[in-house]
């Protein structure tokens, strides 16, 4: 993993082996960074994505295996309780340009992931909503 700053962006690249979840959590804590859009492309052999079942209130994960690049990852970065947060999305497309997506929960680079956090002036927290059974973006 390598990254750089350019004004209020960071430009990272993510190499083989490495957890892209984990990687940005390590880079916002790092840097100090609690609120940011996020964007990227790249290639993964190993993705975790779930579905929020509303009725039920709870996601469902599924692991895919295989070669997938990244078509569209999109998230945000916040807090939560004073810890960083991340909320991504992600599509990715296999050899048979299928494509697969949902919530991001993990995902592991075969090859590279070039990713852009745009940082953002502030800090917004998250709270949980019984009713709803997510964590919502909290606007004091």
């Amino acid at each position: 993993m390598d990254y750089r700053k350019f004004g209020s962006k960071l430009l990272i690249r993510l190499d083989p082996g490495e957890e892209l979840v984990a990687s940005l959590t390590e880079i916002c804590k790092k840097e100090q960074i609690a609120l940011a859009s996020v964007s990227g492309i790249g290639a993964v052999n190993r993705v975790t994505v779930g579905l929020f079942r509303t009725k039920e209130k709870k996601y469902l994960s599924d692991e895919l295996r295989d070669d997938f690049e990244i078509t569209a990852l999109a998230g945000n970065v916040s807090t939560m309780n004073g810890e960083t947060y991340l909320h991504l999305h992600i599509t990715v497309a296999n050899a048979e340009h299928k494509t697969f997506g949902g919530h991001l929960n993990e995902a592991h680079v075969s090859a590279t992931a070039e990713i852009v956090l745009d940082i953002l002036d502030g800090e917004i927290d998250r709270f949980h909503s019984d009713e709803i059974g997510l964590n919502l973006l909290k606007f004091d």
